[in-house]
């Protein structure tokens, strides 16, 4: 059973940093694409950072570009978000998940999903 479990979110000032954590089950990182997605309140989940298997490929939404860096670490079976200069517009339910290898950072495929972390950017 392929398990992803998130933690690290919270609440932070606008421009403040948080670094959220994705534990994941089996060999996962190893043959499998890794991303971080969002949902607001009221709007579509959107993919903000994926990243292949081996790591040569990695996405970033337009909005994050240059204040997100998604990380991994096969070894310790651990995905990584670091979110730096956090706008009020960050605010979502963040969700790590997992799809076959391949660079499209988009939720049509991805197949396994963490129970999503909440990070909340107060103005």
């Amino acid at each position: 059973q392929l398990q992803l479990v998130e933690s690290g979110g919270g609440l932070v000032h606008s421009g403040g940093s948080l670094r959220l954590s994705c534990a994941v089950s089996e060999n996962t990182l190893d043959y499998n694409s890794i991303g971080w997605f969002r949902q607001a309140p009221g709007k579509g989940r959107e993919g903000v950072s994926c990243i292949s298997s081996s790591g040569d490929f990695t996405y970033y939404h337009n909005s994050v570009n240059g204040r997100f860096t998604i990380s991994k670490d096969n070894a310790k079976k651990m995905v990584y978000l670091q979110m730096n200069s956090l706008k009020p517009e960050d605010a979502a339910v963040y969700y790590c998940a997992t799809a076959g290898n391949q660079n499209l950072c988009i939720t049509l495929y991805y197949d396994y999903w963490g129970q999503g972390t909440q990070v909340t950017v107060s103005s």
